[in-house]
């Protein structure tokens, strides 16, 4: 226990040194036990090899093939001037730092050179019949110095790559987190566009009508009254639930369903109600339909009506009919009117953008022009398989 702690305290007082002191450690260790232990006559010549094979290693992570080529070149001067020293550790502290910090072609060359040394030393200095022994031990420290090394810049080189798609993928989500807000906002505001728009739309037109009957006609205008008044607190419902769906803890999105095709006829009936009379078609079952798309059918079909309450006289009539099969849905919405808006129509809105995104969520395009014969024409086909439903 203590020992360990002894460990830990040296580490990270070794970890508070400046890189400096910790690569002239080795260097300042080798100059000492040179100075301590050798002879006097000997010291000048063995203080001054141990300082060209040690001291270039204060550089060794900045330029380390110079570094090894001066550590290689002080360690074969040694060998010619035939002294043995403890320095000679340089050449694989070298060579492990060209392994960590170059290529393969570079590693292979030092190995070599490292190798070359080795041969030549043990071929000097073995003792008779040991030969053999030091060779392998000293050539197995060399590839292991060069095997750390390379394992060092394996390790090095998959951090950095983890670490980069670590970071790539913070972007990408950040990025898709983005869209998604966007999308969202996109959504809502698409969806609050589409019932403020129609239902003001009916409710200015359910008044108007009240306003000529208040006189001739008080009853009828009363009931008039009314379904403004029925008007506008559906209008607080779809907004609601609308949006309480992206509050978990709202319960007015579960007790009131989406609209979907079911509530055409009930859409029709306030049409009819508001001064537009409106026939609704189904052709095909519907059942199987999503309940986002049935929402999408019954917000293209809101809209196309909403603009023909606005921009048609009165005494026009609309027909809506809806085409259903397994894979597609046909929306199509005519009716009576001019071809030309009516004068002083308000400048373009959001209605026709809206429809658009609409149908593009589900692979389908929208269609709007005048007919032949006169009146105007929504169509749109929705394809059910389309990938864009999730998004609608």
């Amino acid at each position: 226990m203590r020992t360990g702690r002894l460990a830990s305290a040296a580490r990270r007082w070794g970890l508070r040194l400046p890189p400096v002191v910790g690569a002239l450690l080795l260097p300042a260790l080798l100059l000492l036990n040179v100075v301590t232990t050798r002879a006097p006559s000997e010291l000048p010549m063995a203080v001054a090899l141990t300082a060209a094979l040690a001291l270039p290693l204060v550089w060794r992570r900045r330029a380390p093939r110079t570094v090894f080529g001066v550590v290689a070149a002080a360690a074969f001067v040694q060998w010619l001037a035939d002294v043995q020293l403890p320095a000679d550790m340089a050449l694989l502290v070298a060579l492990y730092t060209v392994a960590a910090n170059s290529g393969r072609r570079s590693t292979l060359v030092a190995g070599a050179v490292v190798e070359g040394g080795a041969l030549l030393a043990c071929l000097r200095w073995a003792a008779e019949g040991a030969f053999l022994t030091l060779f392998v031990a000293v050539t197995a420290l060399v590839v292991t110095s060069a095997v750390l090394g390379v394992n060092a810049r394996t390790t090095r080189a998959y951090l950095a790559a983890v670490e980069d798609r670590a970071s790539r993928l913070e972007l990408q989500q950040d990025q898709q987190a983005r869209l998604a807000v966007a999308e969202e906002r996109t959504r809502i505001a698409r969806e609050v566009h589409d019932i403020v728009s129609h239902n003001l739309s009916v409710m200015v037109a359910l008044t108007d009508a009240a306003v000529y009957a208040q006189h001739r006609s008080p009853d009828k205008a009363t009931a008039v009254m009314l379904q403004i008044s029925e008007t506008g607190r559906q209008a607080l419902t779809d907004m609601r639930r609308s949006l309480g769906i992206l509050r978990t803890d709202e319960p007015d999105a579960e007790r009131h369903p989406l609209p979907g095709i079911a509530q055409l006829a009930a859409l029709a009936d306030q049409m009819c109600a508001a001064g537009l009379p409106t026939r609704v078609e189904v052709q095909g079952g519907h059942t199987h339909m999503p309940s986002t798309a049935q929402l999408t059918v019954y917000r293209l079909v809101q809209e196309a009506l909403t603009n023909t309450l606005k921009h048609t006289p009165t005494g026009t009539r609309a027909h809506v009919r809806i085409r259903c099969s397994p894979e597609t849905v046909t929306v199509d919405v005519t009716d009576s009117g001019p071809r030309s808006p009516l004068p002083g129509a308000g400048p373009p809105g959001h209605g026709i953008p809206g429809m658009r995104e609409r149908a593009a969520a589900y692979g389908g395009e929208l269609q709007t022009g005048p007919l032949p014969g006169g009146g105007w024409r929504t169509r749109t086909r929705l394809f059910l398989g389309s990938s864009g439903a999730v998004s609608a």
